[in-house]
């Protein structure tokens, strides 16, 4: 619907981080969409958060590390030039990926064509038995698509070399054409990642990017607790709708309890029939769609959270809903994203649509370096 009704200028695209807007500005200087229940929307400042949330609510954080997940290439055996490519990493297979072992050890990429500009447009991968060389004398192979209805990611392997060294050495952060210039890695990792070895994310958890030390120490003195997931990220698709693929997530036991607990609580000051003008409290907030797919993955249909580890296929859609998620802190979404799917499945799809047209017309950001819309039940 938002899809159908909603044009995004493209001048409303975040170009730069929102500390690189102007001296003095932090991470935090970016702006807070609220949307509550079926109707009302409210404007915020995001250094405003810890007076919209409640001692005892949940902040549910995905400490997965952004990769320097771009690397420079070129296609052809070395026999003759080849044609310039940027190859994005994405997801690196183990035996248990749900594609199956014949993939294990391979990685999912996507070939892109340099601009000229320092960004990329769309290039379709394949065919299959394709080399793209690699800085250092190492080259790829592709081999199959991941999904054969569509040519974007392709399973390949990697010669002579280690990705992990490979990216470590000549990687960089995914940039696309919205902004102005690259920038360094540290801009793209947020104050809850943390290293994981041989995993990481080929895009930033961005819903996160905008908290700061002292925001956190803010919202722990007021009494919201976090609860770390992680999920390593895909490419997405910056051209047209597709939906997630399998990715690799954990929910440790801690955060199970916590949020358990936190639930627990909340339904039992439910049955004590809360005063009206007692702000709710043991909302389970997830940071980002990352951490609703990782927390959703680990839920079962009692809506109990159980520790896991693994591959996630999940898609949380309207229809199947959400079990221990409340709200979403998360960032201004392409019309044709289907992340959409997922805020439809906490939110009313008309409110929603009015909150975006809203954002629009109050010149919010988008993408990565923009502004976030949280969306809570009440």
């Amino acid at each position: 619907m938002i899809a159908e009704a909603l044009q995004v200028p493209a001048e409303l695209s975040a170009a730069v981080p929102a500390e690189q807007r102007g001296p003095g500005l932090g991470r935090d200087a970016v702006r807070l969409m609220v949307s509550r229940g079926t109707g009302r929307t409210g404007h915020h400042l995001f250094g405003e958060l810890p007076d919209l949330l409640a001692a005892g609510d949940v902040l549910v954080v995905n400490t997965s590390r952004t990769l320097p997940a771009a690397v420079d290439g070129r296609t052809g055996d070395g026999r003759g030039r080849g044609e310039p490519v940027v190859v994005h990493f994405s997801t690196r297979a183990d035996r248990w990926h749900p594609a199956g072992r014949t993939v294990a050890g391979c990685w999912a990429v996507e070939l892109r064509t340099p601009d000229g500009r320092g960004s990329t447009g769309p290039r379709a991968g394949g065919p299959a038995g394709a080399v793209v060389r690699l800085p250092g004398g190492a080259r790829l192979v592709l081999e199959a698509p991941v999904d054969p209805g569509s040519a974007r990611l392709w399973w390949a392997r990697a010669a002579g070399t280690e990705v992990p060294e490979l990216l470590r050495h000549h990687g960089r952060p995914i940039r696309y054409g919205y902004t102005d210039r690259d920038q360094p890695l540290a801009a793209y990792q947020t104050v809850f990642a943390v290293d994981s070895p041989g995993g990481g994310s080929a895009e930033m958890p961005s819903a996160a990017r905008p908290f700061t030390a002292a925001l956190v120490a803010r919202l722990v003195s007021k009494g919201v607790q976090f609860a770390p997931v992680s999920l390593h990220t895909g490419v997405a698709s910056a051209e047209a709708f597709e939906p997630p693929y399998a990715e690799r997530f954990l929910v440790p036991p801690t955060t199970a309890w916590l949020v358990n607990a936190a639930r627990a609580r909340r339904r039992a000051a439910a049955r004590r029939q809360r005063p009206a003008r007692e702000a709710p409290a043991g909302r389970i907030v997830a940071v980002g769609t990352t951490a609703v797919r990782a927390l959703e993955s680990a839920t079962g249909r009692d809506g109990r959270v159980r520790a896991a580890a693994g591959w996630t296929e999940l898609v949380v859609t309207p229809e199947r809903g959400v079990r221990a998620v409340d709200g979403l802190l998360t960032g201004l979404h392409e019309p044709t994203a289907s992340h959409l799917l997922m805020l439809g499945a906490m939110a009313d799809g008309e409110s929603l649509r009015r909150a975006y047209a809203q954002a629009v017309r109050r010149r919010y950001l988008w993408h990565e370096f923009g502004d976030l819309h949280l969306v809570l039940p009440d």
